[in-house]
């Protein structure tokens, strides 16, 4: 999940929670209707994160001891506990002021590097047949992280479709408490052999999905059909955090929690039921279309606002946006400001890993300080989008 600069539960939902418009369908003529998603750039294998894919695509590229793995200098700190699962090294390119790899600095540090790993931020594509040129010309294995990116395409293929593997975060664009994707067009993923995490996980899993739902005020009806085994779970919550000793043995992965940690119990582990069926229910296409108009309703009212400026100065065909962000000129006291007012503010890039500093990479300690990024999920209703919005400007024109 992303991580969220809050004590508290904002007003609004950070990420996509369950409703009964989960459901919905695009119109045909939707803006976004016809992308595609990283399920159509390979075969994939389902499983509980983001980073566990990751793990799970080094694994598969044979990286380990000694080996070197190439990782963008701004980066989400859960990028990195996996290369070091494999005992290999990491190693910060640059970026440039908007995120984009830094080809030149790619190929001065690539001898006797074993992995590419490209990110797609805020969804934003790479440029990928150029790093594609390049991975190829080094004898680079290339890994695209499309953990901001789980719909998109960019030169006529899906965004997934250019690595040799591919990792995505579900749970970033669906309403789910877990989810994450490995993909690859080049390679046979039956190796890759996963198994169920339990009774306990499942229920856990599509309970806390509805929840997340119920907390913001959807599926009422559903909600008070379900109240007693809402409750219940409640009560198990509460006898797991008594016993004094050793914690209980974790029924859902820390990532769920918006945790960087890393749990290698969870790399075979294969994502719920409830995750995988919500990957074939909601519509994709619905996800892109209310994401990429979202995204340009939050352009429209907060550029040229006074201490931010947008990131990205338009929304490209082909992309779907994770979030909308913005460079802040007092990040730290903005998102103060923002979280008291009950407006989630989503981060990334910090802090960077250890050593990853300005004179590794200036861009990324600059984006790293300054970023900040809020919601445009396509649960966001109407009045809670023009709440949020009204919220932003006012704080900003303080």
């Amino acid at each position: 999940m992303p991580s969220a600069l809050l004590p508290m539960r904002p007003r609004v939902p950070i990420a996509p929670i369950l409703s009964a418009s989960s459901f919905r369908r695009a119109g045909a003529k939707a803006d976004g209707a016809r992308l595609p998603s990283v399920l159509d750039a390979g075969s994939a294998r389902f499983v509980t994160s983001g980073r566990v894919a990751i793990a799970l695509a080094l694994r598969e590229m044979a990286v380990g001891p000694g080996d070197t793995v190439l990782v963008p200098a701004w980066h989400s700190p859960s990028m990195i506990p996996p290369v070091l699962w494999r005992g290999a090294t990491p190693v910060f390119y640059r970026l440039g002021p908007d995120g984009a790899a830094d080809l030149d600095d790619i190929a001065a540090k690539a001898a006797g590097a074993k992995v590419l790993m490209v990110t797609h931020f805020f969804g934003f594509h790479q440029d990928l047949p150029a790093l594609r040129a390049l991975c190829d010309r080094l004898g680079l294995g290339l890994l695209e992280d499309c953990a901001h990116a789980f719909i998109g395409e960019h030169a006529g293929r899906p965004l997934g479709a250019w690595g040799d593997y591919a990792i995505a975060s579900s749970m970033k664009f669906f309403p789910i408490y877990e989810g994450g994707v490995l993909v690859s067009r080049r390679h046979d993923l039956r190796t890759v052999r996963l198994h169920s995490a339990g009774p306990a996980f499942e229920a856990k899993i599509a309970l806390n999905s509805l929840e997340r739902g119920f907390d913001y005020g959807r599926l009422p009806a559903l909600r008070a059909a379900l109240w007693l085994p809402m409750a219940l779970k409640n009560a198990v919550r509460q006898l797991r955090a008594r016993p004094a000793g050793a914690p209980a043995p974790a029924l859902a992965p820390s990532s769920s929690d918006s945790s960087f940690d890393f749990d290698p119990r969870w790399v075979d582990k294969r994502s719920s039921l409830f995750a995988r069926a919500m990957l074939r229910l909601a519509s994709s296409g619905r996800i892109a279309a209310l994401r990429r108009a979202n995204w340009l309703r939050l352009d429209a009212a907060l550029r040229g606002l006074p201490g931010v400026r947008p990131m990205f100065d338009s929304l490209p065909d082909g992309v779907c946006p994770w979030v909308y962000p913005l460079l802040a000129d007092d990040a730290p006291q903005l998102a103060a400001r923002l979280s008291a007012a009950g407006v989630p503010v989503v981060g990334f890039g910090r802090p960077l890993w250890q050593g990853v500093d300005a004179s590794v990479c200036p861009n990324a300690a600059r984006l790293s300080a300054s970023v900040l990024s809020l919601p445009c999920h396509q649960e966001l209703s109407a009045q809670e989008l023009d709440w949020m919005i009204a919220t932003v400007s006012g704080a900003l024109r303080a």
